[in-house]
């Protein structure tokens, strides 16, 4: 009979070695019992419980974001069909006038079309989107002709001017719009087609062309219209979209690189001041002209630089503005106002002038996302922002009128179609 060797000892050693494959003796089980939890799957788990907890506390807040997304958008639909088929309805009815006196025709348009801008207007204001006015207070110039440049990141660009423009006296309902020409098939897009909005379609292919529209279309519809001021966005198209093609063209031409606006594109601004600034003319009118001379406009007076900021640089798009499921922001909007015989009018100098607004724009935003402020103006060491407001009871009116005038030319619509049906 063979010996078991001691353990421990020389002999036992080498028997070890001499073992067969797979034969190890089973690891003790009381160690392995007590054994703690690997520090990465404890974290694991206790993420996953944490993250459980968090869906769970936020599921009520969610089902009501989505509640009153719904119901905010069964609003916003029932809102446009009313209000926009009584403002047609009152255009149609309206057309002896035009005839007669256009003039006063296009005033009531333009009061119809401020009502329908503050509708949309009053969605976001109620979602707690609201605006913070920066800089020069343009309700100084509202009554001159002026052209509004504004730099572009969203579609909630457009809804924030129709916020912030409101309280500016007759500016909305005397504004021309010019936007891409993919609005125009917007549920909006036949009401700016009256009003007198120009579409312009982006890209090399169609840019001559468009821009010979372009002046025809403000010398057809701009002083007829008694149109005063002029939103134009220069870069283009959003900023998201062009930044990488206006920073590789910066590049190449040796410009500044921008990172929060893009170089403006100068072709809508120089035939809008081309055909809009009014020019000196040699002699002085004779005193039978006097009285027309009078009655002519003065012509484009001011170049207000606007600046659209969004906290974070999370700018705002329509379908947020509509359902309003993003927690309530304030948008910063900054103003300067440029007098037009500070701006050189001929190609290459307005180029350099238009250049350098966006330099300054990039300045300001920069400024902003850093601090949450927009920087003082010179010479003064603090800048003040004043918040705008929209009045409720201006809404409810509005509101109301739209809604009266829906149920009265379905009223009407209905007493004509018995009659001949």
């Amino acid at each position: 009979m063979t010996a078991t060797p001691r353990p421990g000892t020389p002999a036992a050693a080498a028997a070890a070695q001499h073992r067969a494959p797979g034969r190890r003796p089973p690891a003790p089980l009381a160690p392995a019992l007590h054994r703690p939890p690997s520090a990465p799957a404890e974290k694991d788990r206790t993420d996953a419980h944490v993250r459980m907890a968090v869906t769970l506390e936020e599921a009520p807040w969610l089902g009501w974001i989505l509640v009153k997304a719904l119901l905010r958008f069964a609003f916003m639909v029932a809102n446009n069909l009313v209000a926009l088929l009584s403002y047609l309805c009152y255009v149609i009815v309206l057309q002896p006038l035009r005839l007669l006196d256009s003039k006063r025709f296009w005033y009531i348009e333009g009061f119809m079309y401020k009502w329908l801008l503050g509708m949309v207007a009053s969605w976001g204001w109620y979602a707690g989107y609201t605006v913070m006015e920066w800089g020069d207070d343009i309700k100084a110039v509202s009554k001159d002709e002026a052209v509004m440049l504004v730099n572009h990141q969203a579609t909630g660009d457009v809804c924030t001017l129709m916020m912030c423009l409101q309280d500016k006296g007759l500016v909305v309902a005397q504004m021309m719009w010019l936007m891409d020409h993919i609005f125009k098939y917007t549920n909006f897009g036949i009401v700016s087609l009256i009003h007198g909005d120009f579409f312009i379609r982006q890209g090399k292919s169609h840019r001559d062309q468009q821009l010979l529209l372009l002046k025809k279309h403000l010398e057809n519809n701009y002083r007829s219209r008694d149109r005063k001021w002029i939103v134009l966005f220069p870069e283009g198209g959003f900023l998201r979209k062009r930044r990488e093609t206006s920073q590789a063209f910066a590049k190449k031409n040796n410009l500044p690189f921008l990172t929060h606006v893009t170089l403006p594109r100068i072709g809508a601004t120089n035939i809008i001041l081309s055909a809009l600034v009014a020019r000196q003319e040699n002699g002085s009118p004779s005193e039978g002209d006097a009285k027309e001379l009078e009655s002519k406009s003065k012509g484009l007076q001011w170049i207000i630089d606007t600046t659209i900021a969004y906290p974070k640089a999370e700018p705002i798009d329509i379908q947020t503005w509509i359902l309003g499921y993003r927690k309530p922001t304030v948008t910063h909007v900054h103003y300067r106002i440029f007098p037009i015989k500070d701006v050189p009018l001929e190609t290459d100098g307005l180029s350099d002038w238009l250049y350098q607004r966006f330099i300054e724009k990039e300045e300001l935003l920069s400024h902003f996302y850093e601090t949450g402020a927009f920087p003082p103006p010179k010479g003064q060491k603090e800048a003040v922002s004043r918040e705008m407001t929209l009045s409720n009871m201006w809404i409810f009116l509005i509101q109301s009128f739209a809604f009266l005038s829906g149920y009265m030319w379905y009223k009407i619509i209905q007493y004509f179609y018995h009659c001949l049906f």
